[in-house]
């Protein structure tokens, strides 16, 4: 199935991300856990795409897989990064001779310490977008940055790039993490104000270890209310209570967002079971 068809049935959707394998020699056990998240019956899952494309092979795999055992739409994610006209071609025949019909369309990271330009024949996601709509009957997503894009030079240049990547083709946008509610809603007016319309799908991404922070800001540059960060003072040396103090506050966020008319929440669960039945239980009769 299509996500677009997912998200226009009028009904809440809850949606998990998921990483595939780094090495072949990780694969059993990253499908496991990919297939106990999936377990949980989600809306609908999104795989992730490894930093200059070397887990493409299991991106398909994995997503693959999930839909195979489980049923579960999946959405395979695909990057600017090294690729050639010819690669993303090969991938989307892939994706296609697997059943899978949702691509994320991604410029993608530029790899550390790496010399010269890492894109090749792709520059910018809206070209990866216009490429995959001209080639194969796909349904495609993007990404969009609540803070704005760390290389934008600001809010208003980085929402004219995402009106660009709509326009070329892109059926839904699932926004970076982000910690304070009212910064997506502010974002979302802007966005609805020049004129996107596509559902936009907040990103909610659980903290659950301390170190996550520094990783959450190196990545995404995202900011942090002082409640969040006042709960990650207070119970950062806990693990278990960091994780179950992390799981509520994204539980809170969600239950906001909801409250305030949003239908869609993806959850950057990632390759932690735990983690996301906890969060679906928690919205167990919301979700009904």
């Amino acid at each position: 199935m299509k996500v677009n068809e997912i998200l226009s049935n009028g009904k809440i959707t809850l949606s998990f991300e998921v990483f595939p394998p780094k090495t072949d020699a990780q694969f059993e056990s990253v499908r496991k856990a990919t297939i106990d998240v999936a377990a949980l019956k989600p809306s609908y899952m999104s795989v992730t795409y490894g930093a200059g494309g070397n887990t493409r092979k299991n991106t398909v795999a994995i997503a693959k897989g999930i839909q195979d055992t489980t049923g579960v739409t999946t959405i395979a994610h695909l990057t600017c990064v090294g690729a050639t006209k010819e690669n993303i071609h090969n991938t989307l025949d892939e994706m296609k001779a697997a059943g899978i019909e949702n691509v994320l369309a991604l410029r993608g990271d530029r790899p550390r310490d790496f010399d010269g330009d890492p894109f090749v024949d792709f520059h910018y996601a809206s070209e990866l977008v216009s490429e995959i709509k001209a080639y194969g009957d796909f349904c495609v997503g993007g990404a969009c940055y609540p803070e704005g894009h760390v290389e934008a030079a600001n809010k208003n240049e980085d929402i004219i790039n995402l009106k660009k990547k709509v326009d070329a083709g892109c059926e839904f946008l699932t926004t970076q993490m982000f910690f304070d509610n009212n910064i997506f809603f502010n974002f979302l007016y802007r966005v609805r104000e020049q004129g996107i319309s596509v559902p936009v799908i907040p990103g909610i991404m659980p903290i659950t270890r301390a170190k996550q922070v520094e990783t959450a800001r190196d990545l995404s540059g995202c900011s942090m209310p002082q409640r969040f960060l006042n709960l990650v003072d207070r119970f950062g040396s806990n693990p278990k209570a960091m994780e179950q103090a992390g799981i509520a506050y994204a539980t809170d966020q969600i239950i906001d967002l909801i409250a305030n008319g949003i239908n869609h929440i993806h959850v950057y669960s990632m390759n932690k079971p735990q983690i996301a039945e906890a969060i679906q239980k928690n919205l167990s009769e919301i979700l009904k």
